[in-house]
């Protein structure tokens, strides 16, 4: 006889945290490695749809597999240098498992939702404020799909997924890289429905897809007014743009909204270039950036590499952290500087300056930030040396009482266009050295192109 077979998904039988349907091992392993304090997805423009009909809409995302809906990928004819007319979504990877993998990591999920528009590169088209009540209600509803009681009604979907407990979300984002007086105005409408509703969920607001310009200073300034919690702010740009923007946050005012720094990543030749690669001097530069962002951690409460993951046969958008294809998946010299920053947190922000108090933000190409880990009894001294020279490196460490040896976190290699790749994976991975903290100093010599986290015990 004849069969016809509607849907059909294999998986591998090993999968993460032997999930049924799950995820790659090797894949979301090197997620867990990094130890993400939350989780943003579904992506970023990807939300809000060529046009509004295209969006993303996460309803038709969870229940049964075969009941969500199939929809053309708004990335389908983006670039011409690679088009996928073909490329759909069979939404096999829901917001439930988005939730599922946050809550596996240990890290706070971070769902991003369209508010009314569609993608301003592209069509830009736009609900009437007048009929925006029905995606205001998808946050609504989101948060209770996440939040609610197993008997409510979206609490009864995720109940009949298989879990009943909430997934406890914290944060919701709304709009992606949306600017002008459209976004502002929409923005306010779902700001005070869910803050009515919900006064504790945490709103991240977006303040365009440019760190400066027109499109910027108006929704930072607008965002303000409206006493925005978080502003979401993206950079994509040269090497140079992020060892000159080490300072960045050093004089943003105080008191308001706090920064997420939601999408950067270093290019290599200029934004959206297939050519772009994830070598050596980007990653190091975004190092020296990093510094900048601890360095005002009371400010920029949260920050994330973009994007996240690429496959070796079907990218259109380089550079990315994780690289893999049908067997493989590996971290890129840019994976390992946010692991190592990720991996070596504190609690507690340590001034660092030099003997006649400037800040080490780029003076002989030299950046630094240092915390504290009052858990662990542990300082984390951040260190990246930009430069082609040796330095010589001479470290006091006041009012805290140091055991006598130190471990150095070494990340570095010979050539600014050196790169991980399927064939060398580890060709810029970090390695170890031990040091000898005497009478509260360390002297050290740090090597050219190079980033050092120092681990300091306290007695």
């Amino acid at each position: 006889g004849v069969i016809d077979l509607d849907n059909i998904s294999l998986f591998p039988v090993n999968t993460w945290k032997g999930r049924e349907n799950g995820l790659r091992e090797d894949i979301v392993q090197l997620l867990a490695d990094l130890q993400p304090g939350f989780l943003r997805f579904p992506g970023g423009c990807i939300v809000e749809g060529r046009t509004l009909a295209q969006r993303y809409q996460w309803k038709k995302t969870v229940g049964p597999l075969w009941d969500r809906t199939l929809l053309i990928n708004r990335w389908n004819t983006e670039f011409g240098h690679r088009p996928t007319p073909d490329y759909f979504q069979s939404f096999g990877l829901g917001f439930f498992e988005y939730f599922q993998l946050a809550e596996d990591l240990g890290a706070e999920p971070l769902p991003i939702l369209g508010c009314g528009m569609a993608c301003q590169f592209n069509t830009g088209e736009l609900v009437p404020l007048a009929d925006l009540d029905p995606y205001v209600q998808d946050a609504l509803d989101l948060i209770e799909f996440a939040n609610g009681p197993a008997d409510s009604p979206w609490g009864q979907v995720r109940n009949s997924m298989g879990h009943p407990e909430p997934f406890n979300m914290k944060y919701i984002g709304i709009g992606n890289e949306q600017w002008g007086p459209e976004y502002i105005e929409r923005y306010a409408i779902f700001e005070k429905a869910i803050k009515e509703q919900y006064p504790d969920i945490v709103i991240i607001s977006s303040s365009g897809p440019f760190p400066e310009g027109d499109f910027f200073e108006y929704g930072t300034s607008e965002l303000k007014k409206l006493n925005a919690e978080i502003i979401d702010e993206h950079y994509y740009n040269t090497p140079e743009w992020f060892r000159d923007n080490a300072t960045r946050y050093d004089d943003y005012a105080r008191g308001g909204a706090k920064i997420f720094a939601g999408e950067y990543a270093a290019q290599s030749v200029r934004t959206t270039s297939p050519e772009n690669k994830n070598n050596w001097e980007c990653a190091l530069s975004e190092a020296a950036f990093i510094t900048g962002l601890e360095r005002n951690a009371d400010l920029v409460v949260m920050t994330s590499y973009a994007p996240l993951l690429a496959h070796q046969d079907g990218w259109q958008w380089t550079p990315n952290l994780i690289w893999f294809n049908n067997l493989e998946a590996y971290g890129t010299a840019n994976y390992h500087v946010q692991k190592l920053f990720s991996n070596h947190r504190g609690n507690e922000l340590l001034a660092i300056s030099t003997f006649d108090g400037k800040v080490v933000a780029g003076e002989n190409d030299l950046f630094a930030s240092s915390v504290k880990n009052t858990n662990s009894g542990e300082i984390f001294v951040k260190l990246v040396n930009t430069s082609d020279k040796k330095q010589q490196l001479e470290i006091d460490i006041k009012n805290q009482q140091l055991e006598g040896t130190a471990t150095a976190l070494i990340l570095s290699s010979d050539q600014l266009t050196d790169e991980n790749s399927f064939e060398n994976p580890k060709k810029i991975i970090p390695r170890e050295s031990e040091l000898s903290a005497i009478n509260n100093h360390l002297s050290l010599e740090i090597d050219p192109y190079t980033f050092m986290v120092i681990k300091i015990g306290l007695e």
